[in-house]
């Protein structure tokens, strides 16, 4: 489980761009989603070797200043609820605003850690500027400009000291099932549709989150964790139809999971918000099954749910080997079914291949179809092998490993899943010096 840090402050001090800065470093590397480029407002980064998650609040508000500074109390009281430290972020070419104050009031307040952060200092003057700012009653604040990155070191170093150590939970083999998707989806529904009685909970067990409880049912002859996001307590303060809200929910059920059943509304669709949930699952390599709830309220014809699903992956590409299930949370059709998939794509997920059984199959395929000549140079693989990580990821070794760009990979992981059935997982493809 990583950290969350939450960057908030008023529209335009330059919180994207310090978000971008830091998640971008760490991307370039590691994280090299291909054909997958989105607006995001959520990533991960890390720092000495320290991994958190960081959520820019300002791309969730729209609107003109006056709706903004409802939003942005409502934003920076769900950060102080939901991260586990917070940047506040000013600009020294305005000095301190009114709404700067707002926010301070909110912050003084918390016991989690804030680091108030002056951002566009990048002189001398603008640095003896900055000293107005402890006015907001924050203490010490760190000067950086986050448009060529200077001070962000000294930031980060603080930043990573102040996060709590987190625990790891004991992990037990039982599959960790993440119910998330957008607010009245129908994840209560189907999740009490799918615990029935009471009497079907053995045990709950405090996740490591307070506010997610992982709980281990025993349904359809299949023992699996459940990670409820659903049934949360509602702060009567937050409004439901918050985008943030449910991104910072699914965030932290998404991490604490194997696999993210990701309900959505048969009448609503593939929409944006649900996009934002799948990226993220994705994102952070879970397995995925998208179930379309409702389906019973649906005006069909006989090729409906054919269509409706073509409709679906086309919104998915390039990641479109997942189960689409149509099910309704209230006459619990294809319930079972869920559940079953679910544990299916588990299996899939901690699926290991046998490094002769990966050589015999695809060396004769990639032979009769070679990576595409660069410059007149050969690029030869001679050797894959799947790597020890807790999802699929597969080491192909090669003489020019930088000569292969994006289509040939995606063109072997079709091949990995042709042969092996990944369905409804990420699989990585890397290529190594041999």
């Amino acid at each position: 489980m990583s950290n969350i840090v939450a960057i908030v402050g008023r529209p335009n001090v330059g919180k994207s761009t310090f978000f971008n800065r830091l998640i971008q470093r760490r991307e370039a590397i590691v994280d090299a989603v291909s054909g997958v480029t989105r607006d995001r407002h959520y990533g991960k980064s890390d720092w000495n070797g320290k991994e958190f998650s960081l959520i820019d609040t300002g791309g969730y508000v729209l609107g003109s200043d006056d709706v903004f500074e409802a939003e942005i109390d409502k934003q920076v009281e769900l950060a102080i609820d939901e991260a586990d430290a917070i940047i506040f972020m000013v600009d020294v070419e305005t000095g301190v605003t009114g709404m700067d104050e707002d926010v301070a009031n909110l912050l003084r307040k918390v016991s989690k850690p804030v680091f108030l952060v002056v951002n566009k200092v990048d002189n001398g003057k603008r640095a003896e500027d900055a000293v107005e700012f402890y006015a907001l009653g924050l203490g010490e604040y760190f000067t950086i400009a986050s448009i060529n990155g200077s001070g962000t070191g000294e930031l980060l170093d603080a930043l990573v000291d102040a996060l709590p150590e987190k625990e790891d939970v004991i992990e037990e083999d039982l599959p960790r099932f993440a119910v998330v998707g957008r607010p009245n989806a129908g994840k209560s529904s189907f999740i009490n549709a799918l615990i029935g009685e009471e009497r079907y909970i053995v045990t709950d067990i405090a996740g490591t989150t307070r506010d997610s409880i992982d709980t281990k049912y025993n349904r359809f002859g299949f023992e699996f964790n459940l990670v409820d996001t659903a049934g949360i307590r509602r702060k009567s303060k937050v409004k439901e139809n918050l985008e943030f809200y449910s991104v910072m929910r699914s965030v932290r059920a998404i991490e604490h999971a194997d696999v993210c059943l990701l309900v959505l509304d048969a009448n609503r669709g593939f929409d944006g918000q649900v996009q934002n949930i799948f990226w993220l699952a994705e994102r952070n390599r879970k397995g995925i099954v998208v179930l379309v709830n409702k389906w019973d309220l649906v005006e069909k014809d006989h090729k409906s749910v054919k269509e409706y699903e073509k409709a679906i992956k086309k919104q998915m590409e390039p990641f479109t080997d997942v189960p689409v299930i149509f099910i309704s949370a209230l006459t619990k059709q294809r319930i079972f079914k869920a559940i079953e998939t679910a544990v299916e794509v588990y299996k899939n997920r901690t699926k290991k291949i046998k490094t002769s059984q990966l050589n015999d199959v695809l060396l004769p395929i990639i032979e009769n179809y070679p990576p595409p000549a660069f410059k007149g140079k050969f690029v030869k693989i001679k050797y894959i092998m799947q790597l020890p990580t807790p999802q699929p990821q597969f080491a192909f070794f090669c003489n020019l490993p930088q000569y292969i760009k994006d289509p040939y990979k995606r063109f072997l992981e079709n091949k990995l899943r042709e042969h092996f059935n990944f369905n409804g997982v990420p699989v990585s493809v890397y290529m190594r010096k041999k």
